[in-house]
């Protein structure tokens, strides 16, 4: 079993959710997250004087680990609770599931939510579209009950998806997003704001097990200066497709339909890309960066970022967060690295 942690909006005071994450089908060896843990509050032992563990709520959620690809746990929504499976992704902040009403392909293939059977389903009139990196849906505004693990929201507004394209065959029936409000779709409060309101929390605090981009010391992305998003619900390293390429040319990789392939016997030799934040360099590994698809050939994980209009945004996906485990404190507006070890 391998282990991310997630301080779901940390209480450090109160409430500290922990997510174990079950790999399922996976590729390579991963390090422990229980580990990481630990080597976490062992370096930061200077806060450890302001948490209080005693009469905490320890509330533990599974997350599958889809083919190096994703990660998904189980929440309810409901009364009595329906069951579904989410990403939960800190690239968005819309929180949504497939409605029963829906009639796309792709809702057919999933879990939806029967309105009808919960006591405490509340709708609204209010609709919304948003389109991802992968797939499109609309979808209408509504209230209820939700549950990640042992904590508790009433009266959540999420969304439930009418209309979805790009999603079938997926892994997961929604997606549950962890980023600020002011970048929300349907203008709901996500979830741990709303946790945080109701007291159910008392940090804005959750964690996942750029300047320039380096290569055997030489910049090859970034020289200036440029954005990254750290984004759990994007499993591959995208930037912009000139400097993705560029990447790709220096490795070694060669393209094939919609991906770039190199020898897998090769990997252990292929070089460190190193991502440099605030002087700090992160370096990410070829055996990292390089995975392998259902015939068992390897290509990488580096992509065209066709979402974002900058020409120098990256986004640095699950592939970087398994090399380092992540703390978001959104209270303070910052980001915490520390290598998985």
């Amino acid at each position: 079993m391998r282990w991310l942690v997630l301080l779901g909006l940390v209480a450090f005071s109160e409430c500290i959710v922990k997510i174990p994450l079950r790999r399922v089908k996976t590729m390579r060896n991963t390090v422990s997250g229980k580990n990481m843990l630990n080597n976490f509050l062992k370096e930061h032992a200077y806060r450890l004087s302001q948490i209080s563990f005693r009469g905490s709520n320890l509330t533990t959620l599974p997350l599958r680990n889809i083919m190096d690809l994703m990660y998904v746990g189980n929440i309810t929504i409901g009364t009595p609770p329906q069951e579904f499976q989410v990403v939960f992704d800190t690239g968005s902040s819309d929180f949504w599931v497939p409605s029963d009403f829906c009639t796309s392909p792709a809702c057919s293939t999933h879990v939806r939510f029967i309105h009808l059977q919960s006591s405490t389903f509340r709708p609204t009139n209010k609709t919304f579209r948003i389109t991802y990196g992968s797939g499109r849906m609309k979808g209408v505004v509504v209230h209820d009950t939700v549950r990640i693990g042992d904590l508790v929201s009433t009266d959540q507004p999420f969304g439930l998806s009418v209309e979805e394209y790009g999603f079938e065959g997926r892994a997961y029936d929604g997606i549950l997003g962890l980023n600020y409000p002011n970048i929300s779709w349907s203008g709901a409060i996500p979830i741990f704001d709303k946790l945080k309101n109701q007291g159910a929390i008392s940090e804005p605090v959750f964690a996942f097990y750029l300047s320039n981009i380096s290569m055997k010391r030489k910049v090859i992305a970034c020289s200036g200066g440029c954005e990254a998003i750290v984004d759990t619900g994007t499993s591959a390293i995208e930037g912009p497709r000139r400097l993705v390429n560029k990447i790709q040319k220096l490795i070694g990789a060669r393209p094939r339909h919609s991906k770039h392939y190199v020898s897998c016997s090769a990997v252990n030799t292929l070089p460190s890309i190193i991502f440099t934040i605030n002087g700090i360099n992160y370096p990410v590994p070829g055996r990292a960066y390089v995975l392998k698809d259902s015939r068992g050939r390897c290509y990488t994980v580096f992509q065209e970022n066709k979402v974002s209009s900058s020409t120098e945004t990256w986004i640095l996906g699950d592939v970087f967060l398994r090399v380092y485990f992540s703390v978001f404190d959104r209270g303070n507006d910052r980001i915490g690295l520390a290598r998985a070890v």
